[in-house]
Formats: C-alpha cells, structure tokens, sequence
C-alpha cells in the first residue's frame, strides 16, 4: 500500500494527524470543499494546526463562512499556533472578524514571533525598524502612533479629484510589499461582474497579485489605515490590496475604475457591494523609465518616486461616475515598475 494509500485509510479510521494531512494534501490539489470536510474532522481533536489550516479554508474558499473561519482561527491562536496568532493580529489590525485593536495587534505580532513564526519575526523588526533585539524589546519600541501617521496629500487636479503625496511609505515598506508580492505574482485580470471575479482581458497585459484575510500582514493593516485615515473612507470598503508589476512594454489600457450601473450585472454588483469610488496608487520602485499613469481628459501624467502615491476619486461629489477619470497604467521603457493598489468602495446611499 502507497502512503497516499496508507494516509487516506487511517484518515477514514479517524486519526486526526492523517485528516489534516489528506486535508492539506486535497487544498494543494484545489479539492477546496473535499479538503474542507477532512481539515474539519482533524480540527475536532483540537488540533491547533488543523483549526487554522480550516480557518484559512473557511475564510478564503468559496463557499464563504467568515463566522466559523474566525471562530476557527481564534480557536487555534487559543491554542498557540504562530501563524493563527500571526492572522488574529492582522484580523485585529483591520477590524476584521474582531474588534480593531491596534496594542492587540502588535502583541500578537510579539508572539507569534516568539513561537518561531520566520515572517512574523521579520515584520516585528521592520516596523520596529532594528535588525535585532529580544522579540519583546522590539515590540515595546514600535511607536504604533507614528505608524499609522500619513504623510499629507495635496491637491494636484480638482476636477477630476486627484491628490498626490510624497513618501506615503518608506523604502524599506515598499521593499516589503515587493518581496511579498514575487512568489505568488501572476497574469493580472479585470473585473467581471457577471462571474464576480476576475478575468483575463486583452487590455491588460501586466501581472498582478492580491493578498486575501489570511493573507494580511500589520504592514498592509497599516498602509490600509493611512489610506482610511486621508481619504476619510472605512476600512471595510477596501477590496484586496493588490500589488502590480510592469516588465517593459506591458500596460493597463486606458479604462475606468468605477463600475458602470448602466451595465445590469455592475449594477447589482454595485447594489451589494457598493461603488468602487476612490483609487490608491503608491509607486513601490523608482528605477525604470517611463511608466506613468496617464489621465486622458486632463492631458496629464503622473510618475511617482518610491513610495509616493496618488488618490483619485472614480466618482464626483455627488457620487456619480466621473468619465474624465479615463486613465491608463502606461508601459516602461526600461526596468520594471511595481505598484501597490486600493481600490475602496463606499455603500450605496
């Protein structure tokens, strides 16, 4: 008999380390429901590594259930799993699934790095900005006040609305995203909202990739609240932080950001989930030519340096689609751009 063989009959017999181990096997696979079903017969030993591997399922698999994925995933952070610990920090963070608690936050950071978690402990000494120290001493030194401070934005077009800012991130917060961004890079997609997701579309030929709730890190939490904090927009409107990447020649074609309520399935989109009304940009690299984002009706383009950013409102001030929003993400001439993206949606009033 095979170990697979072996795996999937002590699984059935009902030992809970081979369930999480048929579980994570069939989530590699993509068998997201069958997956599902074993991670949650392994979770009931108690099992803290089977909680969050079905915490993580429960949170990012279609279908959705946020409820018992959070209830999962504190279950297991209970339990002393680093990377559950990691999550409930970053569920703290964004006041997601549990109440916005940014001291919390950090002490979760604090411990998950305590209990060996390798990305954990490399975010606690970027945001404590020391390359070392006891893991407690860095996260008593992170000055969670000046984190979450934005630099100012300034008004470069009023019609649309557009702003820009200078060092909205340090270098090394853009050098984070980036390497965060490389293993999991891919094709990027457009909208559909008769799918509900994303497709792959001729206008757009970069590369793209987002991060889910399991995913989040204090340090998207913290770009996600400046963002909240200068545009006056809740963080629960905000899609998916993205992070884009251009290789010469590659673009987005010129196109809107808001949906069309013209259009019958965007309107119901629009209806459940709001209109997509503002637009966050933060430039991640400055070594490459060209590149910029280019506003059609305003015969204007704007090339950010590293971590600088732009905001512009897909909507005018009495929320209706803005068409002089026209834009486009224009091709490098040389190297390569990395973007970091928001897209926020407000409810329909």
């Amino acid at each position: 008999m095979d170990m697979d063989a072996q795996i999937e009959r002590r699984a059935a017999e009902g030992h809970p380390e081979s369930q999480l181990m048929l579980g994570q096997s069939l989530e590699a696979q993509g068998r997201y429901g069958d997956a599902r079903n074993w991670l949650a017969k392994a979770a009931q030993s108690g099992n803290a590594e089977a909680l969050t591997a079905l915490g993580i399922n429960l949170l990012v698999r279609p279908p959705l259930s946020h409820f018992e994925g959070v209830k999962a995933i504190i279950a297991a952070a209970n339990g002393g799993d680093a990377q559950a610990i990691h999550i409930a920090g970053a569920m703290a963070a964004m006041g997601a699934g549990l109440p916005q608690n940014w001291p919390m936050a950090f002490d979760c950071l604090h411990q998950s790095a305590e209990r060996g978690l390798v990305p954990a402990q490399d975010e606690l000494r970027l945001l404590a900005n020391a390359q070392s120290g006891a893991w407690k001493s860095l996260r008593d030194s992170i000055d969670i006040d000046a984190l979450l401070k934005p630099a100012p934005m300034r008004v470069a077009h009023e019609h649309p609305r557009v702003s820009v800012a200078e060092r909205f991130l340090s270098p090394q917060l853009c050098d984070w995203l980036v390497e965060r961004a490389k293993p999991k890079i891919g094709r990027a997609r457009v909208f559909d909202a008769t799918e509900g997701s994303g497709k792959i579309d001729r206008t757009r030929n970069n590369s793209a990739t987002d991060f889910n709730i399991a995913e989040t890190d204090l340090v998207l939490a913290l770009i996600r609240a400046r963002i909240a904090t200068v545009t006056g927009l809740a963080p629960q409107g905000m899609e998916h932080s993205q992070v884009l990447h251009y290789s010469v020649g590659q673009q987005f074609a010129p196109h809107f950001d808001f949906l069309d309520p013209a259009t019958p399935a965007y309107a119901q989109n629009i209806a459940s989930a709001g209109q997509r009304v503002a637009t966050f940009l933060i430039y991640l690299n400055d070594d490459f030519d060209a590149a910029e984002t280019s506003f059609l009706a305003l015969d204007w383009r704007y090339r950010g340096g590293k971590g600088d950013a732009i905001l512009f409102w897909n909507v005018d001030e009495q929320g209706a689609p803005d068409r002089q929003t026209l834009h486009a993400g224009l091709a490098p001439t040389r190297g390569e751009k990395w973007l970091f993206s928001q897209w926020i949606r407000a409810p329909r009033s």
